[in-house]
């Protein structure tokens, strides 16, 4: 079967396709087999080819296979879903460092990361969403906040940032979001209260303090800033850090919660069934053939365009 390995760490160019055996039924117990359809292009995926990460992977070393995001259908029955069902989940990438990811014609996939796909969600839609809806729902678990809390969510024009505005929405909290000009209808439409646009974070901190002036209840930092964001946090708030090299050391009794997403089939399926619902609004940016990897990353690198890169498989 054909996938696409990280070569050796450094830029895209150490993309390459590969061929491996194809996965026989029942070789791994407790595994299913997933033909893929569609897989997301992560900002974790640029940060582990680039060598960003390398001292978190442990023993790990090229070649390996990138991906977390998928959906296709399933090759073999799991527990309430016969072979052939289609099916959304994400690969917990960084708990399992075997190096077996989602740039891959198949996959082996516990059952208890799999939810169901509806039939009008398009495959390069459902790949958008299982990473990002977790992290989000479960960073703003980690925040605890309560209803009529301020909360700034940077990278609002993205997948996970604009998940989070709309989760922290129906949470009941005052969002404040950063995002690219132009996006600011849009996010006000779909929870958002205030909307600023994005630059440099002592702009952006300046931007929202002319709102908010004691600053906000916490940040969910989507767009990867770090500690120069924790001006804007009042004392004693709180902050989501997503990448382990964006974590701010704590101050002023800032409460830093590091976030590492874990798979939740059911929330999943809850997620695909609102965008079904037209009730979820996720963001697909581009969609590439599998075989241009190596494009789709210099796309994501570049802020091509904000949203999911989904390669087709």
């Amino acid at each position: 079967m054909r996938v696409v390995e990280v070569t050796a760490y450094g830029g895209p160019e150490v993309l390459r396709m590969a061929r491996r055996p194809k996965p026989e039924a029942g070789a791994v117990p407790g595994k299913v087999r997933v033909a893929l359809k569609a897989a997301g292009v992560n900002q974790a995926d640029l940060r582990i080819r680039a060598g960003r990460y390398a001292d978190a992977v442990g023993d790990l070393r090229p070649p390996f296979v990138l991906g977390t995001d998928f959906a296709g259908k399933l090759l073999d029955p799991a527990p309430g879903m016969p072979a052939g069902t289609r099916v959304a989940g994400f690969v917990p990438w960084f708990e399992m460092l075997t190096g077996d990811g989602t740039y891959a014609e198949i996959i082996w996939a516990d059952p208890e990361w799999l939810a169901p796909v509806p039939e009008d969600v398009d495959f390069t839609v459902a790949a958008s969403l299982p990473l990002a809806s977790a992290t989000a729902q479960q960073a703003l678990e980690r925040l605890n906040l309560p209803a009529g809390a301020s909360l700034l969510v940077t990278g609002a024009s993205a997948v996970v940032g604009r998940l989070a505005v709309q989760y922290a929405h129906a949470a009941g909290l005052r969002v404040v979001a950063v995002a690219h000009e132009g996006d600011e209808p849009e996010l006000r439409v779909i929870g958002a209260d205030h909307v600023v646009t994005r630059g440099v974070p002592e702009d952006v901190v300046a931007k929202v303090r002319a709102g908010d002036p004691d600053g906000v209840d916490a940040v969910f930092d989507g767009a990867l800033v770090g500690a120069e964001l924790l001006p804007v946090v009042k004392d004693g708030g709180a902050f989501a850090a997503l990448a382990p090299d964006r974590v701010p050391v704590a101050e002023r009794d800032i409460r830093v919660e590091t976030v590492r997403a874990v798979p939740d089939a059911a929330r999943l399926a809850e997620s695909l069934q609102k965008v079904a619902d037209r009730q979820l609004i996720t963001r697909v940016a581009d969609v590439m053939p599998l075989e241009e990897v190596a494009e789709a990353h210099r796309r994501a690198e570049a802020g091509h365009r904000p949203g999911r890169i989904i390669l087709m498989i």
